[in-house]
């Protein structure tokens, strides 16, 4: 097999693709704890538990998983030239996603400030976003419409 990664490019997009499950399970674990924990009393040991979980979700899993994402994905985007329409279409989903983590990880920050950004109800529906986000670049990537 030719190209940038030889051999490997199997490997690679194996690689990929369990790291962009990883990400997406976090992604959209972490407002449901979002949820829970907005009706926690701040300062309470319930409170605390849930800084802790939020901690442990973008340290352990949704953080390494994003970086290993971003990293196979530029990869096998080497790999194919950087061509396509769809591809291009791609980055620019990925990169709103991107944005999308860091609000997350912004949001929880501020739980653990005792500040709750938001109400129950916008983490509920915000919640939903990185399934849209996942869908869109699903049909991108399976159907390539340009």
């Amino acid at each position: 097999m030719g190209g940038l990664l030889g051999d490997a490019y199997l490997w690679v997009k194996a690689a990929h693709v369990i790291a962009v499950i990883f990400w997406m399970a976090g992604m959209l674990m972490l407002p449901r704890f979002f949820v829970y924990h907005w009706q926690a009393a701040p300062g309470s040991a319930e409170d605390r538990a849930w800084q802790e979980r939020e901690r442990r979700l973008l340290r352990i899993v949704v953080n390494p998983a994003m970086v290993l994402a971003w990293v196979f994905g530029l990869l096998l985007a080497a790999h194919l030239g950087f061509a396509g329409g769809w591809l291009h279409a791609k980055l620019a989903v990925v990169l709103l996603l991107s944005a999308y983590h860091g609000m997350l990880a912004r949001w929880r920050r501020a739980f653990a400030a005792g500040r709750y950004p938001h109400n129950e109800r916008f983490f509920r529906i915000t919640g939903e976003l990185p399934a849209v986000f996942v869908i869109v670049i699903v049909v991108l990537v399976v159907i390539k419409p340009f």
